[in-house]
């Protein structure tokens, strides 16, 4: 019988190791191989039975699917490794989590709940746009948002070439010369809610993101992280 061939991509997003995105850059940079060859595309098929390696070790075995929340601190970078030594979020993690990968980013000045999870398929599905997932925010600015200016926000806008999807935006309070808004986008493209503000001079000083489709901050604590009950898993799932 045929052994059955997958993309090397897919293969090593399924055993947590990464997205399926940064596993194609890793094999563009040469450091995946098989069976002793280093790859030098990503359009690539592998077997059960071929050895692949990245950096010289073996990826592993596809891991249980498992999800967790976590409230990601401000000052660290989602990423496995950063190219001027800031802290990640993978290095504060708790020692007994297995390897995992984030669902999408928090950059380095945001904070709140970013899901981590062991499969990169996973992540990839709950990333993707079509499952129409809102993303929650509480944003602090330098400025007080007028309605006309939160009109034009709120019926998509764009900036530089780029378009931003319609959101929803809730006035909490203002004192003195800051602002606390709630945003719901429904894209999440990078550093969206500080690109918006930013152009109409109204600086993000603080961004806490909130909820992530059906998962919810709550109460957990900065740097904690609570795992997804295996029920919920199977009804996302």
């Amino acid at each position: 019988m045929t052994e059955k061939k997958e993309r090397i991509a897919k293969i090593m997003a399924s055993v947590g190791l990464c997205s399926r995105r940064v596993a194609e850059e890793w094999i563009l940079a040469g450091r995946v191989c098989v069976n002793g060859e280093k790859l030098t595309t990503p359009a690539f098929t592998v077997s059960q039975s071929d050895i692949i390696m990245v950096d010289g070790k073996p990826i592993g075995t596809k891991q249980e699917v498992r999800l967790w929340c976590y409230h990601k601190p401000t000052g660290l970078v989602t990423t496995h490794k950063d190219p001027q030594g800031r802290p990640t979020v993978f290095e504060k993690l708790p020692s007994y989590l297995p390897r995992v990968i984030s669902v999408g980013r928090l950059d380095l000045n945001s904070e709140g709940l970013l899901l981590l999870t062991t499969d990169g398929e996973l992540a990839r599905r709950l990333e993707h746009p079509t499952m129409g997932w809102k993303r929650k925010y509480r944003v602090r600015i330098h400025g007080v948002l007028t309605p006309e200016i939160q009109k034009r926000i709120e019926k998509g806008i764009t900036i530089k070439g780029i378009k931003y999807a319609p959101c929803s935006i809730e006035v909490e309070r203002t004192q003195g010369t800051n602002s606390w808004l709630q945003i719901t986008l429904t894209e999440g493209k990078n550093r969206e809610i500080r690109n918006i503000m930013a152009h109409f001079g109204l600086p993000v000083t603080r961004l806490i993101r909130i909820s992530y489709g059906p998962f919810q901050l709550g109460n957990l604590e900065k740097g904690g992280v609570r795992e997804v009950t295996k029920k919920a898993l199977k009804e996302l799932l």
